[in-house]
């Protein structure tokens, strides 16, 4: 049941995000607070080399000031085609240009406090194409072969969530094929 919005905050307003307090009016008439994250839709990618690889990348995460293990994703740049910005992302961060580019669908990140929504591609047939990008000259690719996906992801070492639900969509996509 929707919640009764009696007023609206921002309290943050930069890049890539913008924070916003809520004061709602709940479903049994209390009133509370919501704060809310609201961030651009963004686009993450399963891709598969010529070799039945997955191609994951490691980077630098200063929100947990480690590296992660995760499948290539980004933002969209406005008026961007989501389909387009996954070629720009692939070739940012892998230098790869991906020729079969296939949407396989989406999800909410993190619903219970943002609104980003992440569209979920397929691609593979991938040529060198790099383009540089300013964030991401530190990314290492790695090469994971689809069938240790299962054992990575249960093993602890990716720990991303749009990776495991990426990868987790994509060996049931599979299974149809």
């Amino acid at each position: 049941m929707a919640e009764e919005i009696l007023s609206t905050r921002v309290v943050y307003e930069g890049r890539i995000l913008k924070l916003r307090v809520d004061t709602v009016r709940t479903a049994d008439g209390r009133e509370s607070t919501r704060e809310i994250v609201e961030h651009d839709a963004c686009i993450a990618v399963i891709a598969v080399d010529a070799d039945d690889n997955i191609l994951l990348v490691r980077q630098y995460r200063r929100a947990l000031d480690r590296e992660l293990l995760e499948i290539p994703a980004g933002g969209i740049d406005e008026g961007e085609d989501p389909g387009a910005a996954v070629v720009r992302e692939m070739r940012e961060e892998t230098g790869l240009r991906p020729q079969k580019v296939e949407r396989l669908g989406g999800f909410y990140s993190t619903p219970g406090f943002c609104d980003e929504y992440l569209h979920l591609y397929l691609v593979e047939d991938m040529t060198p194409d790099p383009l540089s990008a300013e964030d991401t000259p530190g990314i290492e690719v790695v090469r994971v072969p689809v069938t240790q996906v299962l054992e990575i992801v249960n093993s602890g070492k990716i720990e991303d969530a749009k990776t495991i639900a990426g990868l987790l969509f994509y060996l049931e996509y599979r299974k149809s094929r």
